[in-house]
């Protein structure tokens, strides 16, 4: 088998959330992430399919670069905006 590793690069929880969008690109373009959350390791993120390096064009893919949505005018928390759309969890 002829694999070759990428490099997996680390990054922290705040870097995730203040550099979303350029990390997309870099794991778009292959790179690929582990995601430490209070020092831990918690998740990695890679590219969703890859042909022999090649990373998937998702140039097709109508939620790709999607603007947000908006903004929430009611005075609901995220969580209480969850539980209508998905329901209480146990």
């Amino acid at each position: 088998m002829s694999e070759i590793l990428a490099v997996q690069k680390t990054i922290n929880a705040k870097t995730l959330r203040s550099e979303l969008g350029s990390i997309l690109e870099r794991v778009h373009r292959g790179e690929r992430f582990t995601v430490l959350y209070r020092s831990r390791a918690v998740c990695r993120i890679v590219p969703i399919d890859e042909v022999e390096g090649e990373p998937t064009d998702l140039g097709g893919d109508p939620l790709y670069r999607a603007g947000a949505v908006g903004r929430s005018d009611d005075g609901r928390t995220a969580a209480e905006h969850d539980a209508v759309i998905y329901g209480e969890q146990a």
